[in-house]
């Protein structure tokens, strides 16, 4: 028997305190294994998403990147990288939360991406229609990073919250539990030690009396 379970008091108050927060121990213990299984779940599925995403992403920049080598081709390096300083922009992003579970994920709310092609700041005579193509390319490649940024953060925070579920679902199972469990065996092996005590110290008593 543990020094822990000889530390408690072997009384019947006892007996019940340490059964009802056994009680409350199973039940935050399966309470959190259903918790830890439906985030594994959300996890994988925002990871094929994640998955799903950088693959567009991936496709996305190389349609890009080869409308821009033939901008390049037809406008020359020096007139592209002039529409492309013209183009130039600040963009702001509000980046909120909303709650998976109990776990605050971020949301990525950019400004408007795309714009119109008189918005773009490049002269429209002096480009060509494949820089606007490269251009409107880029600009979704853009929302798809920023989307990839959100899916990425996503995953990262709904692992730690998963390993930290683990880590409290194996503490209840493996250390609170048994030691609760342990206690509440070494009190009903006193009381019946002491009930038989009692029962023989009656039966003397009796035996004198008699």
């Amino acid at each position: 028997m543990a020094a822990a379970a000889r530390a408690v008091q072997p009384t019947r108050g006892e007996l019940l305190k340490l059964r009802k927060r056994i009680d409350l121990a199973k039940r935050g213990h399966e309470l959190l294994k259903e918790k830890r299984d439906a985030l594994v779940t959300e996890f994988f599925d925002t990871l094929d998403r994640f998955e799903k995403v950088r693959g567009e992403m991936r496709e996305k920049l190389e349609n890009a990147f080869e409308k821009l080598i033939y901008s390049q081709i037809i406008m020359g390096s020096l007139d592209l990288r002039k529409a492309a300083e013209a183009s130039m922009r600040d963009l702001e992003v509000d980046i909120g939360t909303r709650n998976i579970m109990g776990v605050k994920v971020p949301v990525v709310e950019p400004e408007d991406v795309k714009r119109k092609i008189m918005e773009r700041g490049y002269s429209l005579h002096q480009s060509s229609p494949k820089l606007d193509e490269a251009t409107e390319e880029f600009e979704s490649v853009l929302e798809t990073i920023l989307e990839l940024a959100e899916i990425y953060k996503t995953v990262k925070f709904l692992a730690r919250e998963i390993e930290k579920t683990k880590r409290r679902v194996n503490s209840l199972e493996h250390v609170l539990i048994p030691r609760i469990e342990e206690s509440i065996e070494y009190i009903e092996m006193r009381l019946e030690e002491l009930e038989r005590e009692n029962f023989f110290r009656l039966k003397r008593v009796k035996a004198k009396m008699e």
